[in-house]
Order: structure tokens, then C-alpha cells, then sequence
């Protein structure tokens, strides 16, 4: 057993800012090395949100703001190795499969380090464009315990600590404008 991490959907929005977003429990990995060809400070609308704050889904290829670290069989991490291999050789002109599962072994095992955290524990990633350099800065989201509780249920907003790196100023994407297909 490993732990890899896993798309979640906490709410609509990532189908409004990516691209393509993908389905809540895909396995994921950080994907940055969809963007190497790629002007990364001339990118724009869904493609820089999935520059700046995707992680890449497994099944569909698509993008997720957050994801959960979970437990995986080896069947499972298998799995997501040959889909990635086969993802980065034929969107990625990977010279041939041999290349390509290198690459996925090592995405997926890059993947796999960053979920030395207890199962349940949220991933959520930042990219920048640093001095000409991309840097990817990872933090991870706890639920904070509450001593005294009123209710026995979630409440409807709950503040979590983050451990890491200070993120960048906030992003404010007009979610309307996207949903009208706009950038």
C-alpha cells in the first residue's frame, strides 16, 4: 500500500476555471510538465488557473484546485502509471513507452512524496513563473479541531490551518464571465 493523491470537488468552481476539470477521485499528480512548452508568463484565462493552481487527474486529464491524500493499492498505483505514460506519450511526444513510463514512474513517485500526511489531508498547489524559473510551492490543509461543539454536524464553513509557504496575493477570477465562456 502507498499513498497517492486523489481529486476532490469541494464545490462547482474548478468546471468553471480549467479548462477541463476532473471528475472528484481521480488519482492526480502535480502535472506542471503540461506547461514546458508553453510561454508560461503569456498564458491566459482557464490555461494560466491551471498553470497557476491545478493538479492533473488521471482518468480525464483534466484539472482539480484540491486534492486528498488516500490510500492506493499497487494495482492502483500501476493503474495510474500506465495512464500516465500513455498520456505523456501521446500529448507529450514522449520518443517512445519506455521514455514515456519513465517519466510517469517518476511524476508518480514525486507525487507519492508529498502525501506523508495522515489519509484525508488536503493538497493544494501553487505555481509561479520566479525569475524565469517555474516554482511549485505545496501546502497542506487540516480541518482545526474544535474543543467544545454545539452540534454534532459539519459546520456549514470551518477554518483550516495551512502548514507552508505564504501563497501569493489572492486570485480573483469572475466566475460569471466563465461560466459564459469567457477567460
Amino acid at each position: 500500500m502507498t499513498r497517492l493523491p486523489r481529486t476532490i470537488r469541494l464545490d462547482p468552481s474548478d468546471a468553471l476555471v480549467f479548462p477541463r476539470a476532473a471528475e472528484p477521485g481521480e488519482w492526480a499528480v502535480p502535472g506542471g510538465f503540461c506547461f514546458w512548452d508553453d510561454d508560461v508568463g503569456a498564458l491566459e484565462g482557464k490555461r494560466r488557473q491551471a498553470f497557476r493552481a491545478g493538479w492533473l487527474g488521471l482518468a480525464s486529464f483534466g484539472w482539480s484546485t484540491l486534492v486528498q491524500v488516500s490510500t492506493a493499492t499497487a494495482a492502483q498505483r500501476e493503474e495510474a502509471v500506465a495512464a500516465l505514460a500513455a498520456h505523456i506519450r501521446a500529448a507529450h511526444g514522449a520518443p517512445d513507452d519506455a521514455a514515456a513510463r519513465a517519466a510517469a514512474e517518476e511524476e508518480i513517485a514525486f507525487a507519492e512524496s508529498l502525501c506523508e500526511h495522515p489519509p484525508g489531508t488536503l493538497l493544494a498547489l501553487g505555481r509561479s513563473l520566479e525569475a524565469g524559473e517555474v516554482r511549485e510551492r505545496f501546502r497542506t490543509l487540516h480541518e482545526r479541531v474544535q474543543e467544545h461543539r454545539a452540534f454534532d454536524a459539519l459546520p456549514v464553513f470551518a477554518a483550516v490551518s495551512v502548514e507552508g509557504e505564504e501563497e501569493e496575493a489572492p486570485m480573483r477570477p469572475d466566475l460569471a464571465r466563465m461560466a459564459r465562456g469567457g477567460t
